[in-house]
């Protein structure tokens, strides 16, 4: 025990009517290097306001963001084997789990949730990067199956926001598996002729990207996400070339046609508000919506026929 630091310091502070203040009042902006007041970084969704980065948002935040009144009723996850394979390399598998779930307060990777976007009824799928890097395992593919089960009960759509390392190593092939299964269940929702809209966050790799993350009926991306299956680093070693500026990055894949736009966090709501009217046809505002996101389209001339 340091009796200075337990003890005196301590005394001291409450004599002089010291306050401890909190290590995350100023959080630091990765581009420019800005220091943001907590508050303020929180009030506008962790965007920074100067520079617009996106700073990672957890899954309970995006959730009360992006539902009317930050109001939702949570999809219960389905209990799964916790430790199928009794997985161990520095640390037990479960021992990782137990500390996942003491951070971030969640079960797993995946929170989903039912309610209203603009008075829209949807179930929204998030996945939380702060648990295991967004892996996903046994209990993440059966939670997002559960999810696109409750979107086929309710007749809803769905809106996934991906945010993912990859599949998780500790569960080996089971891992893997859940590639397919997730695939089924896009195939469901499709033929019952409900909306799939995919957010892809940063960053969104692996075998996420190579399944449900990339079937949605319509890809949104936030500014700056990586995105891609390989990591930029594994592909230059790989092919022993330097990669294009931006390469795997939000912008870079719309310029190339790998997603369909890239949409601020503050404009995220309105947006996929707007898609779910068109794509549901809905009678209210539907034409107003196509004419804030499609292009405008471009009169061709009549051609005459020649004498």
């Amino acid at each position: 025990m340091n009796w200075i630091t337990n003890y005196v310091r301590p005394k001291i502070n409450s004599m002089l009517g010291r306050r401890e203040m909190p290590e995350n009042l100023w959080i630091k902006d990765p581009e420019s290097g800005e220091m943001v007041f907590h508050k303020d970084l929180e009030e506008n969704q962790y965007v920074i306001p100067s520079s617009g980065h996106h700073m990672k948002i957890s899954a309970k935040e995006r959730l009360r963001f992006f539902f009317d009144e930050g109001r939702y009723d949570v999809v219960e996850n389905p209990k799964v084997v916790t430790d199928p394979l009794k997985f161990r390399d520095e640390k037990r598998y479960v021992d990782r789990l137990k500390d996942a779930k003491a951070k971030t307060g969640m079960e797993d990777a995946i929170l989903s949730g039912t309610g209203t976007i603009e008075g829209l009824p949807v179930v929204v799928t998030v996945q939380d990067f702060a648990f295991m890097g967004g892996s996903l395992g046994m209990a993440a593919g059966d939670a997002i199956i559960r999810a696109f089960d409750v979107a086929l009960e309710k007749k809803r759509p769905l809106i996934l926001f991906a945010a993912s390392g990859g599949a998780r190593m500790q569960e080996g092939i089971l891992s893997l598996m859940q590639l397919p299964r997730t695939t089924v269940a896009v195939d469901r929702l499709k033929e019952a002729g409900l909306p799939y809209i995919v957010v892809l966050t940063n960053p969104t790799t692996g075998g996420v990207t190579a399944s449900y993350a990339m079937l949605g009926d319509v890809h949104i991306a936030e500014p700056g996400a990586l995105i891609g299956f390989a990591g930029p680093r594994v592909i230059e070693q790989t092919i022993r070339e330097k990669l294009p500026e931006g390469f795997q990055r939000s912008e870079y894949l719309m310029d190339h046609g790998m997603v369909d736009m890239v949409v601020s966090r503050l404009e995220m709501k309105s947006t996929v508000a707007n898609l779910v009217k068109i794509l549901v046809k809905a009678p209210v505002a539907a034409k107003a919506a196509e004419a804030d996101i499609l292009p405008p389209v471009v009169p061709v001339p009549e051609r005459r026929p020649q004498a």
